[in-house]
């Protein structure tokens, strides 16, 4: 029997078409989705019947593993408990997105323990599995509704070419599949980037839609320092910060993104583009460092969302960004490890500035000896 075909750009009703893909997959059918990279088959992955066919239809080889599509990285923690902080990282700035990470299959309080033992074979044949968020609405969607896990591999036969089409998917696989949700021509019209992740770092399987010098960008450690305005104390503790970092890197601070540390200064209240104030840029000019094209820059889901470690000037502004945000707590800290507060000596006398810059720069030197940049900054193998 042929497919169901739903044009989903022309859908009078797109709840609709998510609720009959959900019944489609909880009823054991195999359903071609759009995705961000490449058109997607997928079975539930609580439906051992379902998987199998899933991989008779595409002619899959023994030990060639699909990959686990989940709705967010936190429920990919649920079969990755032990994952490593760079594969959080990464996670944390690449999904929803098109990038597989390949973790390693070990712990015994994984979720991949309650699939059905030949679902668990086909995900994890090697011990390792392969997750993904997708980056496109509708699959997300089916995702959120579902009570467990997809099963997905690419919409074509073992061995093709991936389709980027409803129209290539369907002549790939034929009357094998009960539904097909057809948005056009794939956005990136090439499969995610597949990348394996453990604690000694990351090896790049497949370079797809990421290419291996942005996967190193994005596998950076992250620290922004912030303040109110980002004017005077948060570009002085990024300069310093900067500073410190090179010299127990043993290296000049315009080669510390080479080596996978990248720092930035932010405001709660910040007006964007502000300049540095003067004080504070002669303050900086007085230790040999430039503050002159600074420009200020507001705090943002986004900037939180990719730091891996914040730095606030005072306990107000910890409790602001927390209270906004609550999971950035565990990665938020006063840049004092004392606990005391860096006033802000904006209106002040040049002797106030150096007085802030000293207590900034002392906490920073506390801060830097506390990091083992060993482990946070694991680069490509």
């Amino acid at each position: 029997m042929p497919p169901v075909v739903i044009d989903v750009r022309n859908a009078a009703d797109a709840r609709d078409v998510i609720h009959r893909a959900v019944q489609a997959i909880v009823e054991g059918q195999l359903v071609v989705f759009p995705t961000e990279t490449v058109y997607g088959l997928a079975a539930s992955a609580l439906n051992e019947e379902a998987v199998a066919r899933l991989l008779a239809t595409k002619g899959r080889a023994e030990g060639h593993p699909l990959t686990l599509a989940v709705k967010s990285a936190e429920e990919a923690w649920d079969y990755v408990p032990d994952s490593s902080p760079l594969g959080r990282r990464l996670a944390r700035r690449c999904w929803p997105g098109p990038v597989t990470l390949v973790m390693e299959d070990s712990h015994p309080d994984s979720l991949l323990r309650q699939l059905p033992a030949s679902v668990q074979t086909a995900i994890a044949p090697t011990k390792t599995i392969g997750l993904r968020v997708p980056g496109h609405d509708l699959i997300l969607e089916v995702l959120h509704l579902l009570a467990g896990p997809l099963a997905l591999s690419s919409a074509n036969l073992s061995g093709n070419a991936a389709t980027t089409t409803a129209q290539d998917a369907m002549s790939e696989l034929g009357d094998a599949v009960s539904l097909v949700l057809d948005d056009g021509e794939s956005r990136f019209g090439e499969a995610s980037s597949v990348v394996k992740v453990d604690d000694q770092g990351m090896t790049m399987l497949r370079e797809g839609v990421v290419t291996q010098a942005a996967l190193d960008r994005l596998a950076s450690f992250m620290i922004v320092l912030v303040c109110t305005g980002n004017t005077c104390r948060s570009p002085l503790a990024e300069v310093f910060l900067k500073k410190r970092l090179a010299e127990r890197l043993d290296c000049s601070i315009d080669q510390l993104e080479e080596r996978g540390i990248v720092v930035s200064s932010a405001g709660i209240a910040a007006m964007p583009g502000a300049p540095v104030s003067a004080e504070s840029a002669a303050v900086a000019r007085d230790r040999g460092l430039d503050l002159h094209d600074h420009a200020a820059q507001p705090m943002t889901e986004r900037l939180l969302r990719d730091a891996d470690m914040l730095f606030t000037m005072t306990a107000g502004h910890r409790q602001a960004l927390v209270s906004h945000w609550p999971s950035v707590a565990e990665r938020t800290h006063l840049v004092c490890p004392d606990g005391r507060d860096v006033s802000d000596p904006i209106g002040g006398s040049r002797e106030v500035y150096e007085h802030c810059a000293n207590q900034i720069d002392a906490a920073l030197v506390q801060r830097v000896a506390e990091l083992n940049l060993d482990s946070l900054c694991p680069r490509s193998k």
